[in-house]
């Protein structure tokens, strides 16, 4: 189901790898692992594809810089394996160490997930220390993707919070419903139904070219089943970081039921140097979007910094009349 190979990437598409081969020893610093149903929604022959772009090894990856660090926000020293709690009132779980796809801007991509897989024994503590903490109203499930969990470990990590009744949300943080939408498979939206947690999912969408009709049909499976959609995007050099192409994604995303959340300014991971834009050419695209799309259209500009205990919003300076 997944490419792992940079050149079988380009042969899929009908790129000459051999103009590129240069860029595949970047897959040293990160592995390629790219599923087939994404593929298919690249533009053949085109090396510029902004799905393609995000997924495929690049020579800037080598580029250092001192602000582009292994851990950006902070997170390698967890409460307890698997669990973070940065925020006052939600606890995140790294359900899962991998993910269907990897991004090559991800900041967890030098994350050490050998220390943070959970046993039962660990998910037992959790729950406990969880249900000792009557400030923590929500769970996060994330990872790499919970999702990558079979339906049945899914339904035994949620049972384990049901019955704390302070806990009242459950958050799923997820690309699978996106990159492989058979995952969501009837099992999974039966137990999301029936769950008695308010349950939303959080997809990470970052062009209107991601969402096909099976991603379409998928988010109406989802909401059928009671699921608040959310979206959250990366801002991305080159590949989403122009008015027209955010509102085509915002409108693409509310087209397919999907609430655009947050735009995140990209989180400064050592090898995405060459993604990053700008805050300031990023509160100019932001001004624009609101000249041409509805408040509730307009994701909010935000940038997470490690310690903090919520994300910052960037302040656009926005005449009150805007």
């Amino acid at each position: 189901m997944c490419v792992t190979d940079p050149k079988t990437l380009l042969e899929l598409l009908d790129i000459d790898p051999d103009v590129y081969a240069k860029s595949f020893t970047a897959r040293k610093l990160f592995p390629v692992r790219v599923p087939r149903p994404f593929i298919q929604r690249m533009a053949r022959g085109n090396i510029n594809d902004p799905l393609l772009q995000q997924v495929m090894t690049s020579s800037n990856e080598f580029i250092e810089h001192p602000d582009f660090i292994d851990d950006p926000l902070d997170e390698h020293q967890a409460k307890m394996p698997g669990l973070l709690h940065k925020y006052h009132n939600r606890v995140l779980l790294m359900v899962r160490t991998a993910c269907a796809i990897n991004c090559r801007y991800c900041f967890r991509r030098e994350f050490p997930y050998q220390d943070n897989a959970i046993s039962q024994q660990d998910f037992n503590e959790i729950s406990q220390y969880i249900a000792n903490n009557h400030a923590i109203k929500e769970v996060i499930l994330s990872g790499g993707d919970p999702l990558m969990a079979k339906d049945l470990q899914l339904e035994k990590i949620i049972k384990l919070f049901e019955p704390i009744a302070h806990v009242t949300r459950l958050r799923i943080h997820t690309r699978l419903p996106v990159v492989i939408p058979s995952r969501v498979t009837d099992e999974l939206l039966a137990m999301l139904k029936r769950s008695r947690l308010n349950i939303v999912i959080v997809l990470h969408i970052n062009h209107a070219n991601e969402i096909d009709q099976a991603v379409c049909d998928i988010s109406s499976k989802l909401k059928e089943a009671g699921v608040t959609l959310l979206n959250q995007a990366v801002l991305l050099r080159g590949i989403n970081d122009s008015v027209d192409t955010q509102v085509a994604l915002n409108e693409r995303l509310f087209e397919a039921g999907i609430l655009p959340y947050y735009l995140h300014l990209l989180d400064k991971v050592r090898g995405a140097t060459h993604f990053d834009l700008p805050e300031h050419e990023a509160i100019n695209m932001m001004h624009q979007l609101y000249q041409q799309l509805p408040g509730f259209l307009i994701p909010k500009l935000v940038r997470e910094i490690g310690g903090q205990a919520h994300k910052t919003p960037i302040d656009l300076g926005l005449a009150p009349d805007l």
